[in-house]
């Protein structure tokens, strides 16, 4: 059996106050991906910009720490 097998079955078994409990955190779940492929997203997208600054000689004295 599959966990979104067992998932159903036990949702299944829940009242119906519980579920709103359970949507509200499966909403919650949505949200909080959707925010970490976004600063994932930017983090990738700004490399590019810092990279200049990140590599210069001025500042190469603090590669090795």
């Amino acid at each position: 059996m599959t966990v979104k097998e067992i998932i159903k079955e036990e949702i299944d078994r829940l009242s119906e106050d519980t579920l709103v409990e359970v949507l509200d955190f499966i909403r919650f779940l949505e949200v909080k991906m959707e925010r970490d492929m976004l600063v994932k997203g930017s983090q990738r997208l700004s490399e590019a910009s810092f990279q200049k600054i990140w590599d210069n000689e001025e500042d190469s004295v603090y590669d090795s720490l």
